[in-house]
């Protein structure tokens, strides 16, 4: 089959690309950064460079496939993120609307039932909207927790301040996903094409509560007095200011984690007959290295 991937090579993507070549598709990577052409081309895949912010690229590149894999690629540069990621969501359909591509693999988030207060997650809704609203295209929206490297992002917290933590509620309960987890996900449901319609599939590797969380990576780098801290959203939004993140971002993140305090982000989750194969302890000894750097 022939098989379009967007999301360059990154934690999912490249997995995921490894994957589908290695079962003999026809893959197409969708690649902003030329410097890429090279690595996509040695997993045995075609190189598309472009903007997923131009249609009629995206409209070119999905002529003639059977399936697609959508996913919005991060930013901190856009003015109104959820907007943003609200717009590639809509410019994929019209393209592939007018590619007649019938199969569609989309990269969606836990939480993404909620149109507002979810942070950049509510733009996933929009996303998968516009999907929907596709006739006679099949659609798949993988719906995975919290991701494991999201928590690299609390190193510098540990080094400066010896914490970690967020504004995800006292002891929260958090639904993990690891991103070769994920890919796997992709990769079956690609390489199947058993779904039919809209629907929704939610992918988990673990739970963990924040205090495990602590305790887990704590023990990894060598501080096993780590504790997790509850922040405010107010102090969540005004640590990442300054540590240099937009406001926009800022702001989105802290009402994601509200939206986790609250319940609301998971309160439509089905948790998955069967987790994904990497425990959140196994994730323990990357963070370590990453930390040691």
């Amino acid at each position: 089959m022939k098989i379009i991937v967007t999301g360059s090579l990154g934690h999912i993507s490249k997995p995921l690309v490894e994957k589908l070549t290695s079962a003999k598709h026809n893959v197409t990577v969708i690649s902003s950064n030329a410097e890429r052409k090279s690595e996509i081309e040695a997993l045995g895949a075609t190189a598309a460079i472009g903007s997923v912010s131009d249609l009629a690229f995206l409209t070119e590149t999905f002529k003639g496939a059977d399936a697609v894999y959508t996913m919005v690629p991060p930013t901190f540069s856009a003015s109104d993120w959820k907007q943003h990621i609200a717009g590639i969501g809509e410019l994929y359909a019209q393209a592939i609307a007018a590619a007649g591509v019938k199969n569609v693999v989309n990269l969606s988030s836990m939480g993404a039932h909620m149109p507002e207060g979810c942070g950049p997650v509510s733009g996933l809704y929009y996303v998968e909207q516009a999907l929907n609203a596709l006739e006679g295209v099949n659609v798949k929206h993988l719906r995975p927790g919290f991701f494991y490297y999201n928590f690299l992002a609390n190193i510098g917290m540990i080094k400066h301040m010896g914490i970690i933590g967020g504004n995800y509620g006292e002891s929260a309960k958090l639904v993990l996903a690891n991103p070769a987890d994920i890919a796997d996900a992709a990769a079956e449901e690609l390489i199947n094409l058993s779904f039919t319609g809209k629907s929704i599939r939610y992918i988990a590797s673990d739970e963990k509560t924040t205090d495990e969380v602590a305790s887990i990576l704590g023990k990894a780098i060598g501080k096993t007095e780590l504790k997790w801290i509850n922040f405010t959203d107010e102090d969540t939004v005004g640590g990442m200011l300054q540590n240099g993140v937009p406001i926009d971002i800022a702001q989105n993140y802290a009402e994601m984690g509200a939206a986790m305090r609250s319940g609301e982000m998971a309160s439509e989750y089905s948790r998955p007959a069967t987790f994904g194969k990497t425990k959140f302890e196994a994730f323990a000894p990357v963070f370590a290295a990453a930390f040691a750097q």
